[in-house]
């Protein structure tokens, strides 16, 4: 596993929820990472570590390999990963996601 690799398993593996976004949750640098933050926040999300891969070019490569997955926003919820801003709207509004993050 790459330096990056494993940074970015300890973010996941160390913290109940992380956003992989692009800027942070007071600024939000792209619409779906916006949407993301506030689909967390209608949850009631309080211990939200967020990552903004804006500031480090490593990791915003890096966390599309580790997930397989082309998009940022990223969601991990206790290590696994949940989905991007899409998934997690869809998610939200069939009430499957509430119940995950409450967990």
């Amino acid at each position: 596993m790459s330096d990056v690799q494993q940074r970015i398993d300890d973010l996941v593996k160390n913290n109940h929820i992380v956003l992989f976004m692009k800027g942070t949750a007071q600024f939000p640098q792209c619409g779906f990472s916006g949407r993301a933050i506030q689909i967390l926040k209608a949850c009631g999300v309080t211990d939200l570590k967020t990552v903004n891969v804006l500031e480090d070019g490593e990791v915003r490569q890096g966390i599309k390999e580790y997930a397989n997955w082309p998009t940022i926003p990223q969601l991990y919820v206790n290590g696994e990963f949940v989905g991007g801003s899409d998934i997690l709207m869809e998610m939200y509004e069939a009430g499957e996601l509430q119940p995950l993050l409450a967990a």
